[in-house]
């Protein structure tokens, strides 16, 4: 609007074709906004943009996202910041009030039916998280409901919506031929964030959601995680994360998948069992 009035332009043409008030303007003519003002609404965004991508985030792990998107600032900023517009963490004390979970950004298309007819029609994918003497390590598994096969994990030593969307972009790769498949997760924040709802319209696969308390709503990718527990995660104290996730890997593609078998797949295993129920163009690697 200045450089339109600089052109000759009447500020209260220019304010009648934008359906603006002329005060503002020349409030803001008086007072223009400052190099400072500026630079916290910059710090603000940053903090927001991170908040939403993360909404488990405190102060801290904000202001650690912002200074890598090139908004630097110190902790005690960040703070007052979030503060001010109350983005506090989904894991944060409770502020006078209970904490309801996220929103669904999917209906729950599965309803505990967890049966599939072929294989890429219908998967699961969950987080767990387990301690060592580094710190927690988070793994985020895709298993395909049809041979129960993990066709997809990410290993991470921070639970954020990239550990999501790696455990979903590694299945895609494995698998190849996924659209019109149906992923179920429950309402945790990494399967509501935007990155991962982007990354499932990028690969045509159809979002689902459970319900709110209803922990049988994932039964059966809890049925999995229950199985590492008890050979893996519980057998022994983990020193270091990088020795914890080898542990995984390995009984993952060795044991789980190749000598394991199932009673619900005819006493096969995951991968003989979709070597003979499926045609050879089916396989995957």
């Amino acid at each position: 609007m200045k450089e339109l009035a600089g052109d000759g332009v009447p500020v209260t043409v220019t304010c009648r074709v934008l359906k603006l008030a002329r005060q503002p303007y020349y409030r803001w003519l008086e007072r223009p906004v400052t190099d400072a003002e500026f630079e916290q609404a910059a710090r603000a965004n940053a903090l927001f943009d991170a908040h939403l991508e993360d909404p488990e985030f405190g102060y801290r792990f904000l202001a650690d996202e912002a200074r890598s998107a090139g908004s630097g600032m110190a902790d005690r900023t960040a703070w007052r910041i979030c503060r001010d517009n109350r983005w506090w963490s989904v894991f944060s004390k409770k502020r006078g009030r209970t904490k309801k979970a996220g929103p669904p950004v999917h209906d729950d298309l599965v309803r505990r039916h967890f049966t599939a007819d072929g294989p890429n029609r219908l998967w699961l994918t969950d987080i767990t998280e387990h301690a060592t003497d580094e710190g927690k390590l988070y793994l985020c598994a895709v298993k395909d409901v049809f041979s129960k096969r993990i066709v997809g994990y990410s290993i991470d030593a921070r639970m954020k919506s990239r550990l999501a969307v790696s455990a979903l972009n590694n299945a895609v790769a494995r698998r190849e031929n996924v659209a019109g498949c149906v992923l179920h997760s429950d309402r945790g924040s990494q399967f509501r964030s935007r990155k991962f709802v982007q990354a499932l319209d990028r690969h045509r696969i159809t979002g689902s959601i459970g319900r709110v308390g209803a922990p049988g709503d994932n039964a059966a990718m809890e049925s999995f995680f229950s199985l590492l527990q008890k050979n893996v995660l519980d057998r022994r104290a983990w020193a270091t994360r990088e020795e914890l996730r080898i542990a995984i890997v390995t009984w993952i593609e060795r044991t789980y998948h190749r000598r394991r078998r199932q009673a619900s797949l005819g006493r096969l295993t995951p991968i003989e069992f979709e070597t003979v129920m499926t045609t050879p163009a089916l396989q995957a690697a």
